[in-house]
């Protein structure tokens, strides 16, 4: 049976790759692919020299890299169409999308374990024409809520990119902007706060302002019954919010 390989704590190829990508101060959108690839061989060669039985994953990575090195060092036709793009355009895209993944998982492992797995505190929202469900609800862990996201994410059509671009998304912004549309209607559902329009990146980065959110005791989440809609509310009053700043830069998209 094939073991499940975790070399230097490495998850899977693409967990290899952006520690390549880091080590090397490389940027995610700009990869130095000829080098990438051959250090990436190089522990290849490496983990079977250890006689460790290779996932078929990191085999199928590398043979990616090698096709994308080849592309890359094809001369550059005068003659460049419009459908033609960046050989590395979709491994790219997979990287920012794991790194922004591992940072979530990383924000869950940062939290106490009573705040990561369970949260006590709720909220009683004072209008009257609430439905009187509200006084059964119950809080609801970090788990439920991501596996909503997860949901709400495989709804969204796949992004189709010709160029790669680096958005300008700041989980500090999209905080403010959870927090503000909390004051005006009290309570949200986890639905609501997510905008139609917007991209998978952005829906990302809302998520991650959710998190932190709930991180930072500002907001609290939960639910009547087991699979029923997700309630975010404010647990702290409008006149204390001005007093709490977080961090730009807390998970690198300020």
């Amino acid at each position: 049976m094939a073991i499940q390989i975790r070399t230097e704590n490495f998850s899977g190829p693409l967990d290899l790759l952006l520690h390549l990508i880091k080590s090397h101060e490389m940027d995610i959108v700009d990869i130095r692919i000829v080098e990438i690839t051959e250090q990436y061989l190089q522990i290849i060669e490496q983990m079977q020299q250890l006689d460790l039985d290779i996932a078929g994953e990191f085999l199928l990575m590398a043979a990616t890299l090698v096709h994308i090195k080849s592309r890359m060092l094809l001369p550059v036709s005068d003659d460049i169409g419009e459908e033609d793009e960046d050989p590395r355009a979709e491994l790219v895209k997979r990287l920012l999308e794991y790194q922004r993944y591992k940072d979530a998982a990383e924000l869950f492992q940062q939290l106490p374990q009573l705040e990561r797995d369970i949260f006590s505190a709720q909220f009683q929202c004072p209008d009257a024409g609430e439905s009187d469900s509200e006084e059964n609800e119950i809080p609801i862990g970090l788990y439920q809520l991501a596996d909503a996201f997860h949901q709400l994410l495989k709804e969204k059509p796949p992004e189709i990119f010709h160029e790669v671009i680096r958005e300008s998304l700041s989980v500090a912004d999209y905080i403010e902007r959870i927090v503000e549309r909390l004051l005006q209607q009290k309570r949200l559902s986890f639905r609501e706060i997510f905008s139609a329009e917007s991209s998978r990146n952005q829906l990302i980065v809302t998520f991650l302002a959710t998190l932190e959110l709930v991180k930072m005791h500002i907001v609290s989440i939960d639910q009547v019954d087991d699979f029923s809609e997700i309630w975010l509310a404010l647990m702290v009053p409008a006149d204390q919010l001005s007093s709490i700043s977080p961090e730009k830069d807390l998970l690198g998209y300020g």
